[in-house]
């Protein structure tokens, strides 16, 4: 008889339960803390499950119908969301909160989206984040945070930017495995959506067709980064890739997240859409299925009995399972007396707030001896904060990344606030008020960009309700599961959304502002010169159209629960503009890569961004990396060592000053082109470093550079090489900087 028929009868014998206690788990993380294999204990621990108990271990706790009227009824992640548990031997499952703003349960501190933290090109910064978050989880009975979002936005009409970083993987990779270092003190944290998730409109539709050296090349660095620094588990994307959907894709679940990267943590679904079939998804190599019992609750042991799946494949993500668990609890801090959303970790959110927003522009006003910012605060009697969204909190889109903060400091608020002795003047968006408020006034602030209505993630309730969707619900079982199943899908055919927000969000089909708020900014800057646009935004904004008619302008983002005391921090002085750039602003829409925000298939290449336009010889308007300061610096020289193309890793030495007379903070951004091959003159960003800087001072810092930027996939032996040959090195201060440092080394 081989071992897998053996196993089987094994699960089907309807063995009495072994006779253990809710303490098997505890006393099993003890061990593991005092050195025995988590492996091991794991194996120990699933043996004395039952089958059911083990089929258990594979989806969610709570029943579909009656989590999904609570899903609709009273809104989405209130509390963690659980797995996987095993009340009988205590194994306590995935206990999930979602992100990446913050812990989405309770009423917890409202952080910058990823995207303007990104903009802090800091994963020092990021990695105390990611810390504070884990211990709000943690104080709020979760273990598990959903929220390292790292897909790369080939597009930035795609309405979930706000969720990541950067469309640069070097910096998507450092920041998500910083955030994944901090959130594990406390939690076990999760990356996703794996993989090509950048379409949100179509995402429960499109096929993203990519070939395998782009795949490996560029749309799966950070996930490889990411995953070597530890992540604990991994969440699938709801799209399909190369013809397969991601949640029971073989190639993306086995074959490279297991085989060659070696990952050994576990895999999740995306929520309640995100497989299509309960065996094809165990085989591919995915877990668990959440957040609910559904398709494998239903299903999957029909699957068994006639042998499309195997209890092999449901051990494998059992003992899985138990096994980060394990290491979890044995590894983690205590996150006790943590105040959620106290004065620390506010503190800490409006330092990334205030280190996110980006300096685009600071001319000086005719007549002026200086530029517009910083604002010299006793030189003020009268200030006009204009627009309607000066006075709103606005922290992000309403889908699943919405964190629910005790107050949000609006803009409008934070300059009241720092200028006590000063007249505030707040207009709305009326064009003829702002106008004549504005002519009064000493300085002039346009607040405009978007909202949750604009951007985000896509929440038409209606799509709940197409046939091929409906196909994964499971069927009511009783009268109550009917009544809560007629609710539910009346809720979603009236518009309320995918998480019981109000419909909106999506994909942008126009990257510039709203006429109306254009017509805004050129009525004030007609009325007076001194005025300062300040965009609320996570992608790419357009603003060729408008930019040369203001002196100042300021990337303000979604910034979180204090957005509105960093803006006045930048606005006054108190702080230095230090963010820069995450990705490039085109000067034109004919400059980015097409789309169909509503296509069914679409094919991935290479040719996106920064790297777009040196293909198409165009200039950015505002180039990856740039970013103004209140000071000036320069960088001085770099040298490289310790190149090792083996690793694909190598160490710059670089010499940077601050040369004006204020303190501040610069990043050092250090690009490679290679000087043969087919991608010869690609500038890529290899590494970086932020570097505080006193007024005069000079500092000598080491960046990581990761020479993988500019290699090949070897499908051969399945990893990207680095091929010899020459390469040029600039340490810049943004994308194509004329000043940069450079130098050539030989790979």
């Amino acid at each position: 008889m081989s071992e897998e028929a053996r196993t089987t009868l094994d699960h089907d014998a309807d063995l009495p339960a072994p006779a253990v206690t809710a303490t098997a788990f505890p006393r099993a993380v003890d061990r593991v803390r005092n050195g025995a294999s988590p492996g091991v204990e794991a194996a120990a621990l699933y043996a004395a499950l039952t089958s059911d108990e083990k089929l258990g271990l594979l989806d969610g706790d709570e029943d579909f119908w009656p989590a999904m009227r609570s899903f609709v009824e009273e809104g989405y992640n209130l509390t963690p969301y659980v797995m996987g548990s095993a009340d009988r031997l205590g194994i306590p499952g995935i206990r999930f909160a979602d992100g990446p703003r913050g812990c989405v349960v309770g009423s917890s501190t409202a952080f910058p989206v990823s995207m303007a933290r990104g903009a802090t090109w800091d994963p020092e910064l990021e990695e105390r984040v990611g810390v504070a978050i884990g211990r709000e989880i943690r104080a709020q009975d979760g273990n598990f945070f959903g929220g390292v979002c790292i897909n790369l936005p080939r597009h930035p009409a795609w309405g979930r930017a706000q969720e990541t970083y950067s469309d640069q993987p070097v910096l998507l990779g450092a920041m998500g495995a910083a955030l994944s270092r901090g959130v594990q003190r406390n939690a076990m944290a999760c990356m996703k959506h794996f993989a090509l998730n950048s379409m949100e409109n179509g995402r429960f539709t499109v096929d993203v067709t990519v070939d395998e050296a782009t795949l490996h090349e560029v749309f799966l660095p950070h996930f490889r980064t990411v995953a070597a620094a530890g992540v604990a588990s991994v969440m699938s994307a709801y799209n399909s890739v190369n013809g397969t959907w991601a949640g029971q894709n073989p190639q993306l679940l086995t074959r490279t997240l297991r085989e060659d990267w070696g990952f050994d943590g576990f895999v999740i679904s995306d929520f309640i859409w995100g497989l299509r079939d309960a065996a094809d998804s165990l085989r591919a190599g995915l877990d668990v299925e959440a957040p609910f019992r559904q398709q494998r609750g239903e299903r999957l042991r029909a699957a068994l009995d006639s042998g499309r799946a195997t209890w092999a494949d449901v051990d494998r993500s059992g003992r899985r399972l138990i096994a980060a668990l394990l290491r979890h609890h044995a590894q983690t801090e205590h996150a006790a007396d943590v105040e959620v959303a106290g004065p620390e970790h506010v503190a800490l959110a409006r330092e990334a707030a205030t280190r996110a927003i980006v300096l685009l522009k600071n001319e000086s006003v005719t007549g002026g001896a200086r530029p517009l910012l910083p604002l010299e605060a006793t030189a003020l009697t009268r200030i006009a904060v204009v627009g309607a969204l000066a006075d709103r909190a606005n922290t992000g889109d309403h889908g699943s990344s919405d964190v629910r903060p005790p107050f949000v400091t609006t803009p409008l608020a934070g300059i009241r606030a720092a200028l006590p002795g000063v007249e505030v003047v707040a207009t709305g968006d009326d064009l003829d008020e702002s106008a004549r408020q504005a002519a009064a006034a000493d300085v002039a602030v346009v607040v405009v960009g978007f909202t949750a209505e604009d951007e985000g993630e896509f929440l038409d309730g209606s799509l709940a309700l197409r046939d091929d969707l409906r196909a994964t619900y499971p069927e009511p079982r009783n009268d109550a599961e009917r009544a809560d199943q007629v609710t539910v899908e009346a809720a979603f055919g009236s518009g309320v959304s995918m998480v019981g927000a109000e419909s909106a969000g999506g994909d942008r089909r126009d990257l510039h502002l709203k006429p109306a708020h254009v017509e805004l900014i050129r009525a004030v800057a007609a009325a007076n010169a001194r005025t300062v646009v300040v965009l609320v935004n996570a992608g790419a904004v357009l603003v060729e159209e408008w930019q040369a008619e203001v002196p100042a302008l300021v990337v303000g983002w979604y910034g979180g629960m204090e957005a509105g005391t960093a803006l006045a921090d930048v606005l006054l002085g108190h702080a230095d503009p230090s963010g820069r750039m995450p990705y490039p602003i085109p000067a034109s829409a004919a400059d980015l890569p097409p789309l169909d925000i509503d296509a069914t298939a679409i094919t991935y290449d290479r040719w996106y961004g920064q790297r777009l336009l040196q293909r198409n010889g165009v200039d950015a308007l505002f180039p990856l990396g740039f970013g103004l300061s209140y000071t000036e610096y320069a960088i001085d020289t770099v040298e490289v060592a310790d190149v090792d193309r083996d690793t694909g890793t190598a160490r710059a030495t670089v010499t940077v000053r601050n040369t004006g007379g204020r303190d501040g903070r610069h990043v050092v951004q250090v690009y490679g082109s290679r000087t043969d091959g087919d991608r010869r003159g690609e500038r890529e960003l290899l590494g970086f470093r932020s570097v505080p800087l006193a007024a005069g001072a000079t500092e000598t810092v080491e960046v990581a550079l990761d020479l993988t930027a500019l290699g090949v996939w070897d499908a051969a032996v399945r990893r990207i090489a680095v091929p010899a040959g020459g390469v040029v090195i600039e340490a810049s201060s943004f994308w194509g900087d004329s000043d940069a440092a450079v130098t050539e080394v030989t790979l």
